[in-house]
């Protein structure tokens, strides 16, 4: 009698790019910790807390949302979560990156913020202030009330806008263990290179016209 195949475990995914490919301004080494030992400890903690329960096999969104649980979280959450914060991550950096957005994005951050200037320094307050553990978002709000279609949120720990039901579509992590090697306790300065030197302003471009696609 034939078995069915078990499914696979969520694996460790790659950043875009080699992990010195962001250097000067993240390092080789700090890539190599915050991929190689904290992404992939999130992934290898998952994969242990939901074998062999109804989350296995289920997408990373799914497990997120689930464990989420309207806010009162389970035990995977923070693992699911952070291996999905850090997939977004990586691939908000580019090599080369950094500098101001053009086309549609920079017209509607123009129209929701009132400049590039004004969402810069929203988005690095956001990041400056997040007490303790978290992350910064650019996010799409599919149901503006206000007429703003962008916003900018801060969420502590593993907490993203996915499950607060917002799309992302950037973001920088603010955990220590993600620019102390290379700025130790300045986290205003790797805030500033993030911006001026590693933010893919053409990724952010694409996610933001798959979500307007979506509401259309």
């Amino acid at each position: 009698m034939a078995t069915s195949t078990p499914p696979a475990k969520l694996e460790l995914r790659p950043p875009p790019y080699p992990l010195d490919a962001l250097e000067p301004h993240m390092s080789q080494n700090t890539m190599s910790f915050h991929w190689g030992k904290h992404h992939r400890a999130y992934v290898d903690n998952l994969n242990k807390q939901i074998v062999g329960t109804e989350l296995q096999g289920k997408s990373l969104e799914d497990v997120m949302i689930r464990t989420y649980n309207k806010g009162d979280l389970l035990p995977p959450f923070n693992n699911a979560a952070q291996v999905w914060n850090h997939d977004f991550f990586w691939d908000s950096m580019k090599p080369g990156g950094g500098g101001k957005p053009s086309g549609e994005l920079l017209k509607a951050i123009e129209r929701d913020f009132g400049s590039f200037e004004k969402f810069s320094e929203e988005f690095r307050s956001a990041a400056a202030t997040q007490f303790g553990s978290g992350w910064a978002w650019l996010v799409f709000n599919p149901r503006p009330s206000d007429g703003k279609e962008l916003l900018v949120l801060k969420t502590p720990n593993a907490v993203n806008p996915l499950v607060l039901g917002y799309t992302a579509l950037l973001t920088i992590d603010v955990w220590e263990h993600a620019y102390y090697l290379d700025y130790q306790n300045r986290r205003p300065d790797y805030i500033s290179i993030f911006m001026e030197k590693l933010v893919s302003w053409d990724a952010v471009s694409a996610k933001l016209e798959v979500a307007k696609s979506r509401v259309a």
